[in-house]
């Protein structure tokens, strides 16, 4: 067995066990800082929302020559478009597509403004005007598509809550789960827009996914939770104690369940930004990652402690403590006697008791209870006396002797 598979063993069957519920301020501090940078980056930076959201006009140019579609060609493409001097065509997104098109994304434009950035695409990668194709997206259309997003999003938390509440039947899960995933959108949100990369339909594809992968992660702790407290009021464990140990259990599969997810992404991620510079691939692989990540941190630092935190004052949950403190107490009643030590001081007179039951700091010399006296020669307690010792009224007959065998018949 490796030595991984070995501690995953150990944290299971409670040999070993890293504090997750009793630290949950380090956690919370943790997840603290990380959300206000989010929210620091979001108000700093907002985002960049794509032509989808705020309308604008698209160039397509296609049908290139082999090795035209090239980044190089893109760069040179959006200088020029720059340097036009149309106000909304001053920081246009230029991208290949495949490997025979660009394409081309503006502002909105008017016609004279549209037939200029037309032009100016036909000269500088050399195309004739038939293999540019111009579509423009209103505003209205792309709010329209912001919109059906929000509502997306609002139905999908309504169905979790409901999901949650009717298999946990626990509302405090949902509570704990919706905070965690809230914890989440807003780290993604936030580091999405310190990228600078543009907000797409697939940006809005994979914050969805990402909320369903944090609840699915979040939704198997808790099960587990569940699992160790069901016999709460017989077991003897309080219920952050069973918490904590559900969150080892499940410890090693997040993390072997995170990588495997991780790794895949973080490589599409790599392919769209670095290698092809494709806008949905990379945009889906960040929204992807960011959350990915988040979703496993959350469930686990800060998902089971909140829950622990909102059940703790639960007659069932109070009652659990004080048994364990009880039972605490009573496996450990010397506890506070003081050890002797070489050169310990001792006090002839033996000091009281103080008022809540420790013992004097030093050491009490113990007095035995004085002993009975004992028979002599026997080994064993001497009755008492229940009167003095007379001579028997047998003491003046002659009392009958036998004799040794070997001087019988003599």
């Amino acid at each position: 067995m490796s030595k991984f598979s070995r501690f995953g063993a150990e944290l299971y069957d409670g040999r070993r066990s890293i504090n997750f519920v009793g630290r949950w301020k380090l956690w919370y501090v943790m997840s603290g800082v990380i959300v206000v940078v989010a929210a620091l980056g979001l108000w700093l930076k907002p985002l960049n929302f794509g032509i989808e959201f705020v309308g604008g006009a698209e160039y397509r140019v296609s049908q290139l020559a082999p090795g035209q579609a090239s980044q190089d060609n893109a760069d040179k493409l959006r200088n020029a478009i720059a340097g036009l001097g149309i106000k909304n065509a001053e920081a246009p997104i230029v991208t290949t597509s495949g490997t025979n098109a660009i394409l081309i994304q503006t502002e909105e434009l008017t016609s004279p403004e549209g037939e200029k950035v037309a032009a100016e695409i036909e000269k500088t990668v050399g195309v004739t005007k038939d293999q540019i194709s111009q579509s423009d997206i209103g505003a209205s259309w792309g709010k329209e598509v912001a919109n059906r997003s929000l509502q997306g999003l609002v139905v999908f938390l309504i169905l979790v809550v409901l999901f949650i509440w009717a298999y946990f039947r626990q509302w405090k899960m949902s509570v704990a789960a919706l905070v965690a995933l809230a914890h989440d959108v807003l780290i993604t949100v936030g580091i999405y827009a310190l990228s600078g990369f543009e907000v797409s339909p697939a940006t809005v594809t994979g914050v969805l996914t990402i909320l369903g992968f944090s609840l699915y992660d979040t939704v198997v702790v808790f099960d587990k939770v569940r699992e160790n407290t069901k016999d709460l009021r017989t077991g003897r464990r309080t219920y952050a104690q069973a918490a904590n140990l559900a969150v080892n259990q499940t410890l090693v599969r997040s993390i072997n369940t995170s990588l495997v997810a991780l790794i895949p992404v973080g490589a599409l991620l790599y392919v769209g930004a670095v290698q092809l510079g494709s806008g949905a691939l990379k945009d889906l692989a960040l929204a992807l990652f960011v959350g990915m990540a988040a979703g496993a941190y959350s469930s686990i630092f800060i998902a089971t402690p909140l829950l622990v935190q909102l059940k703790s004052t639960e007659k069932d949950v109070v009652a659990a403590e004080k048994r364990a403190a009880a039972r605490a107490k009573a496996a450990d009643r010397y506890a506070s006697v003081p050890t002797f030590k070489e050169g310990m001081d001792v006090d002839e007179n033996p000091r009281e008791l103080v008022e809540d039951g420790v013992l004097d700091d030093r050491v009490v010399p113990a007095t035995a209870p004085p002993r009975r006296p004992e028979a002599s020669g026997s080994g064993r307690v001497a009755p008492p006396a229940h009167g003095p010792v007379q001579d028997s009224p047998a003491s003046g007959r002659p009392q009958p002797s036998r004799q040794p065998r070997s001087k019988r018949g003599k």
